[in-house]
């Protein structure tokens, strides 16, 4: 029975789903079968049961059966007086036969005979299957009597028994059965087929996802679509739409990873080339001889310096937006004092922009993010905000229920700059000459998205730039939660 059914499982869909329509119908069909011959047999043993009341019912078959017991016979005599396919004999108490002489032959005395004329309680008529002294089988209905010696007055129990060949009542049911099977095979068959042509319809649609999914393993083509309905809401509908935007959001990804590679490959091709010729400079003069003069060496140092800075400051950026792109880690999202988060990355902005005057008015606030991530966003913010203001200029942050605003008053981003102000490595033309990446403000929008907030740059009243971050929480933490400054 295991390797049926593990050989049933290695089947394909179509064979299986076939198979159990055509083992579904053959069992209806064998029920519904079996059912109907067993009523029309019972129906026909009705009527053989009622011609053999009629048989029995007849006046002189009482009259002939005394006849019978005192003239015992063994052979039936030629008397065409009843019909001529009827058994009629009446069985004493020792068991002996005797049969009537308009008999049409002898049947064969059974234990359910001599169990009616032994019984001491005359029992109702009993109907039963049984043969004739030459094999053929017949239906015989026996009944208890008791029987009057006219001469002695003694009393003895008899059993009366009428029979009826079963010859066409067994032709029937065999002719009943051949006519089921022949029609319960074509109806299997038939089932088989049309499960079969049902399933292969049905799924098609499944086929075609195949074929798709094989596509996309094989060439790696994601571009592919799976037609569906507008209207369809079936499972192989719902399957296919969640395919489709399965590829689509890969093929968005591989994109989008495609685009970040080749704008790193860009940013760090900047700095390296600028780090392999200032190297090629000094390695040259070590190898001639002819020493740099001391002014221009330490400048080239210098540069070296900066370069390294700005490419590792780089390589950092693009690592905290790789990981950002991946989702923050549950693990890593805590309650955090916004309050301390911004008066922290306050601290950093000052040491970065000593001549400026930086103020803040901030109120409690607790969100939940990654500690680290937030603040690294807010420095980036600030950075912007110092790195464009003017010499002893001022900058102005405020938090209040929620809301973080950094208020510069540099020169401000021209209006058909502001919706490219968080694509990745996009910079200010303005900007090229000033140190960055680009990744600063796309790493700050992905944080501030992440922990469930918004941000917004907007041109500010009177120049300059203003920055609003909005993020959920309140202004307690919540209760048994860990708080992270």
């Amino acid at each position: 029975m295991k390797k049926i059914l593990r050989r049933y499982r290695t089947l394909p869909i179509r064979t299986r789903l076939s198979l159990l329509v055509a083992a579904a119908v053959a069992f209806a069909v064998a029920a519904v079968s079996v059912t109907c011959w067993f009523i029309v047999q019972g129906k026909l043993y009705d009527q053989l049961n009622g011609d053999l009341d009629k048989s029995m019912g007849m006046p002189a078959f009482r009259e002939q059966a005394e006849d019978a017991i005192e003239n015992c016979t063994q052979t039936p005599q030629e008397n065409n007086r009843f019909a001529r396919n009827t058994y009629y004999q009446v069985v004493l108490e020792d068991g002996t036969p005797c049969v009537m002489d308009f008999s049409v032959g002898r049947v064969k005395v059974t234990q359910t005979d001599k169990n009616v004329v032994k019984a001491t309680e005359r029992t109702e008529a009993i109907y039963y299957n049984s043969d004739d002294a030459n094999g053929t089988d017949v239906r015989v209905k026996v009944v208890p009597a008791t029987y009057t010696n006219a001469v002695t007055g003694e009393e003895s129990n008899v059993a009366l028994v009428v029979a009826l060949p079963l010859q066409g009542t067994q032709g029937t049911l065999n002719d009943l059965a051949l006519i089921l099977l022949l029609v319960s095979g074509i109806g299997v068959v038939g089932a088989g087929a049309a499960g079969l042509a049902v399933a292969r319809a049905g799924l098609r649609p499944v086929d075609k996802l195949t074929d798709a999914v094989e596509h996309v393993a094989r060439t790696e083509d994601l571009s592919i679509r799976i037609p569906v309905e507008d209207d369809s809401e079936d499972e192989v509908a719902r399957l296919s739409r969640s395919f489709n935007s399965m590829t689509s959001a890969l093929a968005s990804s591989r994109d989008l990873q495609q685009q970040l590679i080749a704008d790193a490959g860009h940013e760090l091709r900047t700095p390296l080339t600028s780090l392999r010729t200032n190297i090629e400079l000094l390695s040259r003069s070590e190898e001639t001889g002819r020493p740099i003069p001391a002014d221009d060496r330490k400048a080239l140092l210098a540069s070296v310096k900066a370069q390294m800075t700005e490419l590792a400051s780089l390589i950092g950026d693009l690592q905290e937006l790789s990981r950002s792109d991946s989702g923050q880690n549950g693990d890593r999202l805590q309650i955090v004092d916004f309050q301390e988060t911004v008066e922290a990355a306050l601290r950093r902005a000052r040491l970065r922009g000593p001549e400026l005057t930086i103020t803040s008015d901030l109120q409690p606030w607790y969100v939940r993010s990654e500690p680290s991530a937030l603040e690294r966003a807010i420095v980036n913010i600030l950075d912007n905000a110092v790195k464009f203001s003017p010499e002893g200029g001022t900058i102005e942050v405020t938090l209040d229920s929620g809301v973080l605003t950094v208020r510069d008053h540099g020169p401000g981003i021209p209006a058909d700059e502001l919706p490219h102000v968080f694509d990745r490595f996009w910079r200010s033309p303005s900007a090229r000459a000033l140190p960055g990446s680009g990744l600063g403000l796309s790493i700050v929008a992905r944080t501030v998205q992440q922990a469930g907030g918004e941000i917004a740059l907007t041109r500010a009243e009177g120049g300059g730039t203003l920055a609003t971050v909005r993020l959920p929480g309140a202004t307690t933490p919540p209760p048994d939660s860990p708080e992270t400054v």
